[in-house]
């Protein structure tokens, strides 16, 4: 093997949308890692994506026979957020790194279950937070922990699309709808930014009434943080496109969008005001998945920890559920004062070149997300 980096070698659960359109795509681009099978249910996607790949495809059924085949190193687990428990804990016992798309599971207990299962067993885990390894998200965290824009004061974002009720977002209750979906980006965003935890939490839901979904398909949150902090977010199934959002701090104010999205042509950018003008920062489209899956490779072959880990999908996950929670009893929830032992430094910002993705018409057997 001299002169031949070692790559990690993958397998992707779940072969949907996400898994056709970015993942499987995106990870062409990286130098560390090399896709080597696909876990799904479905025949038709097991036999085209397999042969389009080079890749063996596994049933759902032989998923333990997977882990012990001694053919792959880590796993990327795209299915539906409430089969999310299912498949990496055994992945993390069995000593299988894990690639976990977020939201990192469907209650604050799961989440706490991949944890143990990881300390258990070993091996690493990251939650796909693709941002962290993207320059604009990066450098707008690091400038704003700087003080940059002088003592944070608030955050506001919109993260809005039009789901087809038929997606699998579409009818699988709270943890498969846009808060988990969706809020996590602004949620995500503003805790980096302001490097803190929220503390109290309330949330009010609205319900389309010609639409079927079996959630409040649009969702207003508004989280209050230490030092008289606050931020609000609006994430909606039910609209037309919409993603921003605003930090203003005392010495000055960025807007930020696209600031959640990806894609070949979807480069994250944002304008900067202060007294003597505005300036805008933008960023080239990056790969976003080949991003996040080189650098969880280099943490594998390194032996370093993720800084998306399991504690910073945890910090996400108690607020989705004070969201549930506020949304279920009109209240404000309060949560524990808690601190992140790890931030996202400067150096995780990558630039691999966005992959070519396939068209919706292209993908295999997928249910559209779009309405």
């Amino acid at each position: 093997m001299f002169g031949h980096k070692k790559k990690v070698r993958y397998a992707v659960v779940g072969g949907g949308q996400i898994s056709q359109q970015a993942f499987m795509p995106g990870i062409g681009r990286t130098d560390n890692s090399e896709l080597t099978a696909l876990v799904t249910g479905d025949p038709v996607k097991a036999d085209k994506l397999a042969k389009l790949y080079g890749i063996k495809a596994w049933s759902y059924e032989q998923y333990g026979e997977l882990l012990q085949s001694g053919e792959i190193d880590a796993v990327y687990v795209a299915t539906p957020n409430f089969l999310h428990l299912q498949y990496a804990v055994p992945a993390l016992e069995a000593g299988i790194h894990i690639l976990l798309e977020k939201p990192m599971a469907s209650s604050v207990a799961e989440a706490e279950q991949i944890i143990a299962a990881q300390k258990k067993g070993g091996a690493k885990l990251m939650i796909a937070y693709r941002l962290h390894n993207e320059p604009g998200t990066v450098e707008m965290i690091t400038r704003a922990r700087a003080g940059e824009f002088g003592e944070l004061r608030s955050f506001v974002s919109v993260f809005a699309q039009n789901v087809a009720e038929a997606n699998s977002r579409g009818h699988n209750g709270y943890w498969g709808g846009p808060v988990p979906d969706m809020g996590t980006y602004p949620l995500n965003a503003v805790r980096n930014l302001f490097g803190q935890e929220p503390i109290a939490v309330h949330a009010v839901g609205a319900k389309t009434p010609e639409r079927g979904f079996n959630f409040h398909d649009t969702v207003a949150v508004t989280l209050r943080f230490p030092n008289e902090r606050t931020a609000q977010f609006t994430v909606s199934y039910a609209t037309a496109s919409s993603e921003f959002f605003e930090l203003v701090g005392t010495e000055a104010s960025i807007h930020a969008s696209p600031a959640f999205m990806f894609g070949p042509k979807v480069g994250i950018s944002y304008v900067e005001k202060t007294s003597a003008g505005s300036k805008e920062h933008s960023f080239d489209p990056v790969e976003q998945f080949g991003n996040e899956t080189q650098y969880f490779s280099n943490c594998i072959l390194n032996d370093l920890q993720p800084e998306a880990d399991g504690e910073e999908g945890l910090l996400d996950m108690r607020v989705l559920a004070a969201i549930e929670r506020s949304l279920e009893t009109g209240e404000t929830v309060t949560l524990d004062p808690m601190t992140r032992t790890r931030h996202v430094e400067p150096d995780q910002a990558l630039k691999l070149k966005p992959a070519k993705e396939p068209s919706e018409e292209d993908m295999i057997s997928i249910i559209p997300q779009s309405a």
